[in-house]
Formats: C-alpha cells, sequence, structure tokens
C-alpha cells in the first residue's frame, strides 16, 4: 500500500529546503517502473500488484527479482538491489521511491506521489480494482510507537554514510535535510512522529556541533597560550642575557679544556663567539 502522506509531509512540512523544480518525469517513472511495472506490456496490472495493493493479485514471483525489460539501466534499479526488494506492494513502493530519489537528485518525495501515484490508479483500473490512493492509504496504513520510530530514524541518520554519530556529516543544514527525508521515508508507519523526531535530532545536531566547535576553540586556545609563554620566557632571557650565558656556559664546560678559567681568556672569547647568535636572534625577537 502507499505511503503518499509520508511523502507530502516530507515534501513539504518537513524539508522545504531540499525541493527542486527540475524534476525529469520520464527519468523517475523510468527508475520506479524497474520495481513495480516489471512485464508491463503483457500484464497492464503490473504496478497495482507490485506498488499499489495486494488486492490486485500476486505478479509473477519471478518477476520480483528481475529488472524491467529496455529500461535504462542509468535510471533504473539494479537487479542486485532488487533481490532484496519488499514483496509487500506498499512497502515495495516506499522502498523504490527512496532508491529512485538517491538516483534521480533533482526528484522529490512529493515528485513520486504526483508522478506516479496515478499511474498506479490506472494500474489498478486496468486490474478491475476501483484503487483510489487515499483509500489504499487507509485499508492498509501501518503505525508505529513514537520510541520505536525514533529509535529507527535516529540509527538511520546518525549512521557512518550520513551524519554520523558526531554530525560531522551534517554541518550543513541541507545534508541534515536530505539525509532526515531519507531515513523518514524508509521508515514506514512513522508519519505522524515526523515532525517531533525531526526536531529533537536538530537539537541534538546543533548541541553536538556547538560542542564540537567549543572543544576546538579550546585546543586552539591552549595552543595559543602555550607559545605565547615560551615567547615570553624567550624574550625574559634575551632581556637579561640569560640565554646567552648559558650557552657561554654549557661551551666551556663541555668543549674548553680549561673550562674557560680566568687564565685563559681566549677559551672565554671563543665561547662568547660561538654562542653570538644569541644576541642576532634576540634582536630579531625584539
Amino acid at each position: 500500500m502507499i505511503k503518499k502522506i509520508a511523502f507530502i509531509i516530507i515534501g513539504f512540512a518537513l524539508v522545504p529546503s531540499i525541493g527542486h523544480t527540475a524534476c525529469s518525469r520520464a527519468n523517475l517513472i523510468r527508475c520506479l517502473d524497474s520495481a513495480c511495472a516489471i512485464n508491463i506490456s503483457s500484464n497492464p496490472a503490473a504496478r497495482c500488484q507490485y506498488c499499489g495493493t495486494a488486492d490486485a493479485g500476486e505478479p509473477n514471483d519471478a518477476g520480483l527479482r528481475a529488472v524491467s525489460v529496455g529500461t535504462s539501466s542509468r535510471f533504473a534499479i539494479s537487479s542486485r538491489d532488487l533481490k532484496s526488494a519488499p514483496t509487500d506492494p506498499g512497502e515495495r513502493y516506499v522502498w523504490a521511491s527512496k532508491k529512485c530519489l538517491s538516483l534521480i537528485k533533482d526528484c522529490t518525495a512529493e515528485n513520486v506521489s504526483d508522478i506516479y501515484d496515478p499511474l498506479i490508479e490506472q494500474s489498478c483500473t486496468a486490474a478491475g480494482i476501483s484503487a483510489q490512493m487515499a483509500v489504499l492509504l487507509d485499508n492498509a496504513k501501518k503505525t508505529k510507537s513514537a520510541t520505536t520510530c525514533k529509535s529507527e530514524i535516529t540509527a538511520c541518520v546518525v549512521g557512518a554514510n550520513k551524519c554520523s554519530s558526531r554530525y560531522d556529516g551534517c554541518m550543513d543544514e541541507s545534508d541534515f535535510d536530505k539525509y532526515f527525508s531519507e531515513c523518514a521515508i524508509a521508515s514506514i508507519g512513522c508519519d505522524e512522529h515526523l515532525a517531533d523526531i525531526r526536531t529533537s535530532l536538530a537539537k541534538s545536531r546543533d548541541s553536538a556541533l556547538s560542542n564540537a566547535e567549543s572543544t576546538l576553540m579550546a585546543i586552539i586556545q591552549s595552543y595559543r597560550d602555550a607559545r605565547e609563554k615560551k615567547l615570553s620566557a624567550i624574550q625574559n632571557s634575551c632581556k637579561n642575557g640569560t640565554a646567552r650565558d648559558a650557552c657561554i656556559t654549557s661551551i666551556c664546560n663541555r668543549s674548553m679544556p680549561n673550562k674557560c678559567d680566568s687564565a685563559y681568556p681566549a677559551e672565554l672569547s671563543m665561547a662568547a663567539q660561538l654562542c653570538k647568535f644569541y644576541d642576532v636572534a634576540c634582536s630579531t625577537i625584539k
């Protein structure tokens, strides 16, 4: 059964920033037909059977695992993906819609309902069923608890291939909207809970990004403080000459035979020359 209401809610109320105006009707139909209109040339009721209602009867079982002949592979769900497609008509329609929205970037959930729902209705008429989409929804709607829906959608949104648990994959609002839309479409029976779940996840995202920014600023500040502290120590050593004196003492003790004893002024002079680079460095720092 069709989840038309889910598409409309997501397309209008929840994710307005991802709407597009350049959806290709032909490409969207090609894609959905690859899962919902298999062998339609010999079975006019195919769309109704695959993605409409179980009341239309079961399609050829072999057809559930094959891509419709003549469909462009660029805009078709692959044979490999079709192997995991749901057999329940409503679930299959939602599943196929999610797949096609990921393949055809300019289309939205609203486009799916506007363009493909009438085709399913026509197919149901061909099957001898007077099936308006709203009626199909009322007859077969599946609902879940708010807790179950929040758990499912949250797990999807914070997946590694979407926002991630740190929400660093959703720093842009448009990315968050896109992933939430995909996850909401995939969670059948959660229509009435979507607005509250999106509000909750949006708050979690904002909090996570804010905390991440605070942590980053704290790290930057700690490096800045350490650098300034080191610079201050160097400047002080230049002012009182301790750095240069320490250099001379070190060379005298390590390299001069007589340790720069007062009886050997040449050694002290040589050590002073070797440490003269401190004078140059200090003049630069000043």
